[in-house]
């Protein structure tokens, strides 16, 4: 399935203006509810649906991560992001191999990271990493689906927590035609303003998974797209894990009061 054009150019105009939330739903039911509370985009977790799997963040392959973006854009009429990590592979040709799966999925944008793979060399040298941004554009380009790129840096994710050279990247991936720009990991306003300040007049994308900051605040500082990762699947394995404590260890059922209805929020009739 090729991205509804309406879908991609309804993600293109939320990246035109204001400061809009991407919440990161890990299956088609956490897709689905979200939709249904008047979120206008999603974006897909590669930490959330790994742990779906029973496996950690990094584990899953191309062709499981493909799937994954059909049935998530499937699930829902919104344009959905997919978190393409870092292209599934090395090389420019074959991160362009694949990107050009990914945009059949219905996906209305992607990301591509520059985290090499290698605990020991986490980011793929600059160089590299660029030349993998400008095959990415070229396999949109050569699509015509107009799907949306975003560049990502992951030094702070993978512990590189260095500014400039982030700045630096991202700066040089807007060069190379990514259409939004991401820093995962970044907690501190000044880098937010700086990073935006860099990269401008091309949107930035914030991860939000601690309470550092507000929508209200991140829009101040000139962000235009936030996200959150797997933050919200965390928090339902959270409320998962406690329930299940308690009846393991206190033989207590204390947690299943005010439960949601979700066959009434689900239903699609």
């Amino acid at each position: 399935m090729v991205a509804g054009a309406d879908r991609v150019a309804e993600f293109r105009r939320l990246h035109a203006s204001g400061c809009f939330v991407m919440p990161n739903p890990w299956d088609a039911g956490s897709a689905r509810a979200l939709a249904a509370m008047g979120f206008a985009a999603l974006a897909t977790t590669s930490s959330g649906f790994a742990w779906t799997t029973g496996r950690p963040d990094n584990t899953l392959g191309r062709d499981e991560t493909l799937a994954h973006l059909r049935l998530i854009s499937a699930a829902v009429g919104l344009p959905v992001n997919a978190d393409f990590q870092n292209g599934f592979a090395t090389e420019p040709d074959g991160v362009a191999t694949n990107v050009a799966l990914a945009v059949q999925t219905g996906v209305a944008g992607l990301s591509i990271e520059d985290f090499s793979g290698d605990a020991a060399q986490p980011l793929f040298e600059s160089g590299l990493a660029v030349e993998r941004v400008k095959a990415a554009r070229a396999a949109i380009d050569d699509s015509r689906t107009g799907v949306l790129l975003t560049a990502r840096s992951e030094g702070f994710v993978w512990d590189r927590p260095d500014i400039d050279e982030t700045i630096r990247r991202l700066s040089a991936y807007a060069e190379a035609g990514a259409d939004c720009l991401y820093a995962p990991g970044i907690t501190s306003v000044h880098h937010v303003s700086a990073i935006v300040a860099a990269v401008a007049p091309k949107p930035v994308n914030l991860l939000i998974h601690t309470p550092f900051t507000t929508v209200a605040e991140a829009a101040g500082l000139g962000v235009r797209r936030i996200s959150i990762g797997g933050a919200l699947a965390k928090t339902a394995w959270r409320g998962f894990l406690d329930a299940a404590k308690a009846i393991k260890e206190q033989g207590t059922f204390s947690d299943f009061v005010d439960l949601p209805d979700l066959n009434r929020l689900l239903d699609r009739s």
